[in-house]
């Protein structure tokens, strides 16, 4: 894996690697020579930056699949060492697929950088259209920054103190910018939402097609990453502000029936999606599918979990997992379109939901907390809530978000940022071995890919793998 100094060259030459998000076209190839210099560039860099979200080291499946296995909804049963890592938490600094998602991720900053440096200067675009461009650019860093802290660095109060390097100009040459530090981890959260807050100020409200307002950023997108990220900081108040804005608007509605929100694509649910076609394969169904069906069936659901997905007959989320009786493992259902072409839900309005009920429970608001858990509770076909209390209306909410986002890249995230992953992941059953339990609180966080750590001595390693 290449270490830092390497891949943040490595993603500028990305830039001019560019693949249509929207319509499924085969992925175009833009010249070197013609980098972000005019409209043309520009928009080629965007469609590039967006695709390294789709790559399979990212939200292809790498990051979905990482939340699920280090967490308590599935595990690893196949040969792929890496992912039985992260199952058993002895996760190397060598592993492949952490580092993979690591320069990912890097790759992404220096496009959106090399768009925030550039557009400000094209003389062919107008000024909404420099907006639209840097708007989606600081929205995209943000997002990337966020899940790079979450993996790599921790939350607040609960694990880590320090950040991931934050680089915020493009890499051109090979100098010393190219060996950044650690920040705080507040500093890293504190940069996730200076980007968040202005692609809010320059995103507009839509786009003319609904497909690219719902998988292109938008105010709405921002606003709802937002809502997200002051659950981190522990800020319901700003929760509620940002969950409500985005409730409120017309465009974003829980779909009547939760099957169709993965049989589809951008559906009304969606706030922010990936699309995956041909030439862009989402690698979620192959990696969950047994091989009696094609897959390759390296991940299966956690049987404890598959009951308690199936334990009430009227839940509709229980039918988006089946058995294979050959093999005798569990799978999620979410993701079986043919040819590999499953969109990846980043954000679905179902979650702006649970995440204003989580803040209303913490600040008191009880009423209005079991409102908002059980309208996805009724979507679902069960019925209503009527717990009493703070603490057992947050444990509602929490197991809500386990069964209701389960495959989407939450569980783990989710557990370690309610400081429940030390008490949640203890002894817990696996096919292939005997049980696992996460014991060591500086393993709520992933190791520091081991080549930037030896390349860059200016990086420090995570305490936990230390």
């Amino acid at each position: 894996m290449k270490p830092i100094t390497t891949l943040l060259l490595a993603g500028l030459v990305s830039v001019f690697s560019a693949c249509d998000v929207l319509d499924q076209l085969p992925q175009a190839e833009v010249a070197e020579s013609i980098a972000v210099t005019n409209k043309k560039g520009a928009n080629a860099a965007l469609a590039g930056l967006y695709n390294q979200l789709q790559d399979a080291n990212y939200y292809g499946r790498n990051f979905q699949l990482i939340s699920d296995v280090a967490s308590d909804i599935s595990q690893s049963v196949g040969t792929w060492d890496f992912y039985r890592e992260m199952d058993t938490y002895v996760t190397a600094p060598a592993n492949r697929e952490n580092a993979a998602l690591w320069t990912r991720g890097y790759r992404a900053i220096n496009i959106a950088n090399t768009l925030i440096a550039n557009v400000p200067n094209l003389a062919d675009l107008t000024t909404a259209e420099k907006n639209t461009l840097l708007g989606q650019a600081y929205f995209l860093r943000g997002l990337v920054y966020f899940d790079l802290t979450r993996v790599y660095a921790g939350v607040p109060g609960v694990v880590g103190a320090l950040g991931v390097p934050i680089v915020l100009t493009p890499s051109k040459t090979v100098d010393e910018s190219l060996y950044p530090s650690r920040p705080t981890l507040q500093a890293s959260y504190d940069q996730v939402e200076s980007d968040l807050l202005k692609s809010l100020e320059l995103l507009p409200d839509a786009y003319a097609s609904d497909i690219t307002t719902r998988a292109q950023a938008v105010k709405g997108t921002a606003k709802a990453l937002l809502s997200r990220l002051y659950l981190y900081l522990k800020q319901p108040a700003k929760v509620v502000q940002y969950a409500s804005e985005v409730i409120a608007d017309p465009k974003y509605v829980l779909q009547t029936s939760y099957e169709s929100i993965f049989s589809g694509k951008f559906t009304a649910e969606s706030v922010f999606e990936l699309n995956f076609g041909s030439t862009d394969q989402s690698g979620m169904r192959n990696w969950y599918f047994p091989s009696s069906l094609g897959g390759r069936g390296d991940i299966a659901i956690h049987e404890s979990f598959y009951q308690e997905l199936i334990a009430n007959p009227k839940d509709v989320r229980g039918k988006m997992v089946a058995r294979d009786n050959t093999v005798n493992v569990y799978y999620s259902t979410k993701y079986q379109k043919a040819g590999n072409i499953d969109n990846a839900h980043i954000i679905r309005i179902a979650e702006i939901y649970l995440n204003r009920a989580e803040a209303r429970a913490q600040s008191g608001d009880l009423p209005g907390a079991l409102a908002d858990l059980n309208k996805i509770r009724n979507r679902a076909g069960v019925e209503s809530l009527t717990v009493s209390g703070v603490q057992p209306t947050l444990d509602a909410i929490w197991q809500e978000r386990k069964v209701e986002l389960a495959f989407e890249g939450h569980r783990f995230f989710d557990l370690v940022r309610t400081n429940q992953a030390l008490t949640k992941l203890v002894q817990v059953s696996r096919k292939n071995g005997p049980p696992v339990t996460l014991s060591n609180a500086g393993r709520q966080i992933f190791p520091i890919p081991l080549a930037d750590i030896d390349s860059n001595k200016k990086l420090v390693q995570n305490d936990g793998y230390k």
